[in-house]
């Protein structure tokens, strides 16, 4: 994802250090922040584990997996180290796992509202990091202040946006499978725990097909709630990638 906005500094040098800051930092912010919510929430639901292993904190190194961060910065999601909970510590296991889970994806959400306000309100405009033919444009023609920032804000609503709505996907290891056990009836949550050991495959499957189809599911799935979700937050019309 950063690669394709080197050419940025042959243009405006300046350009490119806001743009390639803006996606490290949203990844820095997303990710921390997501992983710190699961630790958080599981430590104040009665779950001492993460506290013991030192994830109950906002420092990157904490969270970082570098797997993850890698994928997020070539195709635009990922994920972070994973926070070993043990919801039998708490009172009811069951709805501490769904809320431990959710938290993360939550947490993400809770940074796109407050990174899009600005975009909302009107202060800046929206200016998708994905878009390189626009941050050519703007660059060539000259940055405003201004665009500065809408590059930096649109960059941290929108990879916020790709980790909270990757990481619902209800797909083993995803916390979106977590959720489902927790919070669905207990004999269908049971049921549908079985499919935990399948869940890996099925997602390494999405990320194989494409090369051999062209045809990319999961931003398929993705993208539209994404769009909901920019609306919602930062009152994006239209397109949110371009």
């Amino acid at each position: 994802m950063i690669w394709v906005f080197f050419n940025l500094y042959d243009i405006d040098p300046f350009a490119g250090l806001v743009l390639v800051t803006a996606i490290i930092t949203a990844l820095l912010v997303g990710i921390s922040f997501h992983e710190f919510s699961h630790a958080f929430v599981a430590d104040t639901l009665g779950d001492g584990l993460p506290r013991r292993l030192g994830r109950v904190t906002l420092n990157p190194i904490a969270h970082l997996d570098p797997m993850g961060t890698i994928l997020m910065l070539a195709v635009g999601f990922g994920w972070g180290k994973p926070v070993p909970v043990n919801p039998n510590a708490t009172r009811n296991p069951k709805a501490s796992l769904g809320l431990t889970a959710v938290a993360g994806p939550g947490s993400n959400f809770v940074v796109a509202a407050v990174a899009g306000l600005p975009i909302k309100l009107g202060v800046v405009p929206w200016s998708s990091p994905f878009n390189e033919l626009n941050a050519l444009f703007l660059a060539s023609d000259g940055w405003a202040l201004e665009d500065y920032f809408s590059v930096y804000l649109s960059a941290i609503v929108l990879f916020s946006l790709i980790l909270g709505v990757f990481n619902l996907i209800p797909i083993a290891p995803l916390d979106g499978f977590k959720v489902a056990v927790g919070f669905l009836p207990r004999d269908l949550s049971n049921s549908f725990a079985r499919l935990e050991q399948y869940g890996p495959l099925i997602l390494i499957t999405m990320f194989v097909l494409p090369f051999f189809t062209g045809y990319f599911i999961l931003f398929e799935i993705m993208e539209p709630v994404i769009k909901v979700l920019a609306r919602l937050f930062a009152g994006v019309d239209g397109q949110v990638f371009a």
